[in-house]
């Protein structure tokens, strides 16, 4: 049987919806979004579990009010910003907060449907598509090819501290063997920022998109 955790000075504060959702949050950058339960939450916060129903219904209730907690915090640019700085700008500020809460995009894609945090954030890029005269079918097919580039990159990102020392050491030994010449030589003076290449990803989109509603516009030819 496990201890009880002693609570906190800060624990003991009076709760409130929005210290339980921030408490959760934490919990899952902590432990993983599979190890919050209302039982670890309330252990959290120095209260039985009981008690956190005079804030939020049940866990289904958490879950949401944190993904509208997580929504919240992507920095968005200005209402009259370009289209194309638009989308930049709101899937800029998705990627970061995607990249530091990395649970976060699973949990998105299963209540996307219930949170006006989520629907208020796509509505602003379907506003941006639409202000550039994209039509309609164009601005679905975008708005999924955005989301896309903001999860995928968010999951696909590869970290070099992250290897073990005997991973590294394999990896350099394999290049400098002579069997991958040319994979070795391209990496000559390269540098890697996650943020950068993003974007450059992010761009090519965008250059692809203006070019079909352009021909849209033309009628196709």
């Amino acid at each position: 049987m496990q201890p009880r955790r002693t609570p906190s000075p800060e624990s003991r504060a009076p709760l409130s919806r929005e210290r339980v959702l921030r408490t959760a949050v934490a919990l899952a950058d902590e432990a993983g979004i599979e190890a919050l339960t209302m039982r670890e939450l309330g252990l959290r916060l120095g209260v039985e579990a009981m008690s956190l129903y005079n804030h939020v219904p049940n866990k289904d209730a958490v879950l949401d009010g944190m993904v509208d907690l997580l929504v919240e915090q992507v920095q968005l640019p200005p209402d009259d910003a370009p289209w194309r700085e638009a989308i930049l700008g709101r899937a800029l500020g998705a990627r970061r907060v995607v990249s530091a809460h990395p649970w976060a995009p699973r949990l998105v894609a299963a209540r996307s449907t219930t949170s006006p945090a989520i629907l208020g954030y796509m509505d602003g890029i379907v506003g941006a598509f639409q202000s550039a005269g994209f039509s309609n079918q164009l601005t679905h097919d975008a708005t999924h090819l955005i989301s896309s580039r903001v999860v995928g990159f968010a999951q696909d990102i590869f970290d070099p501290g992250l290897i073990p020392p005997e991973g590294a050491a394999l990896w350099t030994a394999a290049l400098r063997s002579g069997a991958y010449p040319r994979l070795a030589a391209s990496l000559e003076g390269v540098t890697h920022d996650d943020e950068r290449e993003f974007v450059f990803g992010l761009e090519l989109i965008l250059d692809g998109l203006e070019r079909a509603r352009d021909v849209g516009a033309r009628g196709g030819d």
